[in-house]
């Protein structure tokens, strides 16, 4: 989906809805003029929903499963029911309406028709439009009181419904709202007080009869609260146009349609609010990357309702005025302020999608307020059964000619490695004993490896095989070159006097005996050049000494038994 063709229907599931939100709004702007009567613009928020004392329990009022659609609850709103068990036959109306309303207003031509043009449809009034999105600068803020819903709440546990009533939900709609939806809803969605034509002898379904004459005193009803003060062309004009709308909004899965008409200030401030529930078996966060995608020019938040979580866009779109309603003639644009909500359904398949829009930014706010207490009311309802695709009627199939069932594959169960399973341990060998018989053992690709032990040094020298000590004492140690760690040694400074007393004897005339090194074992041979290793008390920097004879050892005593005479230096 792509911004170009976000407004379709092949794109778009909500673009019904968001086509019936723009026709309504483009109705309020032709329409509606300094003539029509308005409520004060207190009437949205002079109710406080949260302490009527069946705020926290629609589900207990008696709306459901015969009674009316939605129906207004005294110091409450507009209650409003729409679920997924309750789609209607689809019967057509809006031909049947429009026609009853003629016949009500006396005749006559209607705004932007032809009086003997015969049967008056939308088309004839270039309806529906479709909005486009308007430049990002026109876009409005996210409200507070939006931003106010991503706020962490408590949410509300869907009501448990009976088997076979699917999901369900429940709102308040604030007064000021004049809904332009029949009460009991489209044709074959419950019973009504209204009777039904006895016979039925057009060969209408007396249901749907009873469905069009309803829509016709509601429409009429509503045109005459919009235009009390005004004569009634303005009432026909209005009950007529809103008429040939029925079957598309009946079409977008519109289950609620309404305008708003208020005074604020001295000022005319105009509204549109659609309520409708479409097919969208995303979750919620996935629905939300994909508006935020799609939609670049919006402004998309992920909220917390206490129905559940839900996504709120807010983005700016141009609505266009067909000629047939506009005052000059001539097509022109309006740029209107919406705000969109989809609220996903606990059957996973189903999603309520309710919108505003308003062609007074400067009313922004107050819209958006009475917008936050509408989903803040929001109520589920669910039978526990998971939604899934939309299933076509399957065809009864013959006695004489079964249909094949197709064997379903055998399931290959999945085999769990032991809790104490280390995936990085090495491999070991099964004894015979545990291994279980087999045909033929598997055959491990690969080349094998022999792993090195846990104290495994690979820069340690290769040691020799040591033998024992078989000299009689051990070496003396070599002498220090620099003076430095000498215990024996004369004082060459004179500073200390040699101790007296017997001379050291002279070292062996002859090298102390090496033992023979051990031959290497032959069954593995080594690769290499052996090389040989110093022991521990090795010192480079000794100078190389040769062993001495007894007659340098005789010379060596004279000389120290000698008088100081012979030691100038002594």
């Amino acid at each position: 989906m792509t911004q170009d063709v976000q407004f379709s229907a092949e794109a778009n599931p909500f673009a019904a809805a968001e086509q019936v939100c723009a026709t309504l709004g483009t109705l309020t702007d032709a329409l509606f003029d300094e003539r029509t009567s308005r409520h004060p613009a207190a009437s949205l928020s002079a109710l406080r929903p949260a302490e009527h004392p069946a705020s926290e329990a629609l589900f207990g009022l008696p709306l459901a499963p015969n009674g009316p659609v939605h129906a207004t609850v005294d110091r409450l709103g507009t209650v409003l029911t729409a679920g997924t068990a309750r789609p209607g036959t689809g019967a057509r109306v809006a031909d049947r309406v429009t026609a009853a309303l003629h016949t009500r207003y006396g005749g006559g031509a209607v705004r932007g028709a032809i009086a003997d043009r015969g049967t008056t449809s939308a088309a004839l009034f270039q309806l529906p439009v479709t909005g486009e999105f308007a430049d990002p600068k026109l876009r409005p803020p996210f409200a507070p009181a939006l931003a106010a819903l991503a706020a962490g709440q408590q949410t509300r546990q869907p009501v448990e419904l009976a088997t076979g009533a699917g999901a369900e939900v429940r709102l308040v709609v604030p007064p000021g709202f004049h809904p332009l939806t029949s009460p009991g809803g489209p044709a074959g969605v419950c019973s009504r007080t209204v009777p039904a034509p006895a016979g039925g002898a057009d060969g209408v379904d007396p249901a749907t009869a009873a469905a069009a004459e309803e829509l016709t005193g509601h429409l009429a009803e509503v045109a005459e609260e919009l235009f009390s003060g005004d004569g009634p062309d303005r009432r026909r004009d209005f009950a007529v146009i809103s008429a040939t709308l029925a079957d598309l909004v009946h079409d977008a899965g519109t289950v609620y349609a309404g305008v708003c008409a208020l005074d604020v200030d001295g000022r005319a401030s105009d509204a549109a609010l659609v309520v409708s529930l479409a097919r969208h078996p995303l979750p919620i966060t996935a629905l939300a990357t994909e508006l935020a995608t799609v939609r670049r020019h919006a402004e998309v938040w992920t909220v917390l309702l206490p129905a559940g979580p839900a996504a709120v866009l807010v983005e700016g779109r141009t609505v266009p005025v067909p000629r047939p309603l506009s005052a000059g003639g001539q097509r022109r644009w309006v740029v209107t302020s919406a705000v969109e909500a989809f609220v996903p359904l606990p059957d996973g398949g189903t999603v309520l999608c309710v919108q505003l829009s308003t062609a007074q930014p400067e009313d922004w706010d107050l819209y958006t307020q009475a917008f936050a207490e509408l989903l803040k009311s929001v109520q589920f309802g669910w039978d526990g059964e998971v939604s899934g695709a939309v299933r076509a009627p399957v065809p009864a199939t013959p006695a004489a000619a079964p249909a094949p069932v197709e064997k379903e594959p055998e399931k290959v169960p999945a085999q769990l490695p032991p809790e104490d399973f280390d995936p990085f341990a090495p491999v070991t060998e099964a004894s015979p004993a545990d291994a279980e018989p087999q045909a033929a053992p598997a055959r491990r690709k690969g080349t094998p490896v022999m792993v090195p032990p846990p104290d495994f040094n690979p820069f340690a020298p290769e040691s020799l095989p040591s033998t024992p000590d078989t000299s009689p004492a051990a070496a003396a140690p070599a002498t220090d070159p620099f003076g430095t760690v000498t215990a024996d040694q004369s004082d060459p400074f004179g500073t200390t006097l040699a101790a007296q007393g017997p001379a050291v004897p002279p070292p062996p005339s002859a090298p102390p005996a090496v033992p023979a090194q051990a031959a290497p074992a032959q069954d593995a041979p080594r690769k290499g050049t052996p090389v040989m290793v110093p022991p521990p008390d090795f010192n480079p920097f000794a100078p190389e000494s040769l062993p001495s004879t007894p007659d340098e050892a005789t010379e060596t005593d004279a000389a120290e038994a000698s008088g100081p005479e012979t030691r100038p230096f002594g």
